[in-house]
């Protein structure tokens, strides 16, 4: 071995580190063990009866590097794949009991709904598969010949109407009453027995009540003023008592005061009772007059304000001054429309 590679300073670490793993070279070991014998006969007198050994003569052992162990590689052993499990099935949650459902009288819904067929209400409404003229709903041919009507017209339809069954128990039906070009139309819920019998609404002691509020306003019945209702004929229960009319009522009559409203271009609706403005506004009719005043509505663009029905007033004295808040709303809204 040179002196320049045993004076290396990475030799030692790398000879270190192959003896460590194993593998360090034959030809290091060999020419370290011929070197230590040469030293060693060096060190030996001459005089000496041994016989001095030739270097050459003597072998260096040889040492052989273990062979590297590989490990013997294990392939993986899968994992048992866990079947599903099926949820058995729920059983069907038992029908709840039919319980009664509460009166008027005990808090519950208005009695006129028990008239309504929600069966039919709640049926999916079915559209029609292609352009087959056929298919298309049925339109009723006297609404569309209402929103041609003039005034004669529309009163004469009116009179002979029998689209509902109001018409087997009303003496006169109510059209209307007041000037025909008005900025305020007040429409109130349907007539009673006195507008039955004469034929004009509001003539009884709420038709009184009701002069007096437009006298407040500066407005009197027939000049710049028209009243009318959402029904026509008088709604009566089986004792013959004044009741709300119901929806399909409603819904029969609505039109005759749709063309009315065209005819006459208001300024500012005023709505007279629960009846009349959920009609006009298509909302629940479970809605109280309460939270429906304060509030400027607005239907097909015009301004609608929603108050007290003055035979309402007539029982409830302390809401008067309610009633007359919501008449100065109105008026101011119709003053902020005539600007």
């Amino acid at each position: 071995m040179s002196e320049e590679l045993k004076q290396d300073p990475g030799f030692g670490s790398s000879l270190a580190l192959l003896d460590a793993l194993g593998i360090g070279p034959v030809w290091v070991r060999r020419e370290l063990a011929v070197e230590e014998v040469q030293a060693a006969h060096a060190q030996v007198p001459a005089q000496d009866s041994v016989a001095a050994v030739p270097a050459a003569a003597v072998e260096a052992p040889q040492v052989i590097a273990p062979e590297p162990v590989v490990a013997e590689a294990k392939l993986p052993v899968a994992a048992p794949v866990a079947q599903p499990t099926i949820p058995a099935a729920r059983p069907a949650p038992a029908a709840p009991a039919r319980t009664r459902a509460p009166s008027e009288e005990e808090g519950g819904p208005p009695s006129w709904l028990d008239e309504m067929d929600f069966g039919t209400a709640l049926e999916p409404m079915l559209i029609p598969d292609g352009d087959d003229e056929e298919d298309a709903p049925a339109v009723d041919p006297l609404i569309a010949r209402i929103k041609t009507m003039d005034w004669p017209q529309l009163k004469q339809q009116v009179s002979e109407c029998r689209r509902c069954g109001l018409c087997e128990g009303r003496k006169n039906t109510v059209f209307g009453v007041g000037d025909e070009k008005a900025k305020w139309l007040f429409i109130g819920e349907g007539p009673g027995r006195n507008e039955d019998q004469q034929g004009e609404p509001f003539v009884g002691p709420a038709g009184k009540l009701l002069d007096n509020m437009l006298l407040s306003m500066g407005v009197k019945r027939g000049e710049n003023a028209y009243i009318a209702n959402i029904v026509k004929c008088r709604p009566t229960d089986d004792n013959g008592r004044d009741r709300p009319p119901s929806p399909q009522e409603v819904a029969s009559c609505l039109p005759y005061l749709q063309r009315q409203i065209e005819l006459i271009q208001p300024t500012v609706l005023v709505a007279l009772g629960k009846t009349a403005a959920i009609s006009l506004l298509g909302m629940d009719p479970a809605t109280p007059v309460s939270r429906l005043r304060g509030t400027v509505h607005r239907y097909q663009d015009l301004p609608l304000v929603v108050t007290y029905h003055p035979a309402y007033l007539l029982r409830t004295l302390t809401d008067k001054s309610k009633a007359w808040a919501d008449l100065c709303l109105a008026m101011s809204t119709y003053a902020s429309q005539a600007r």
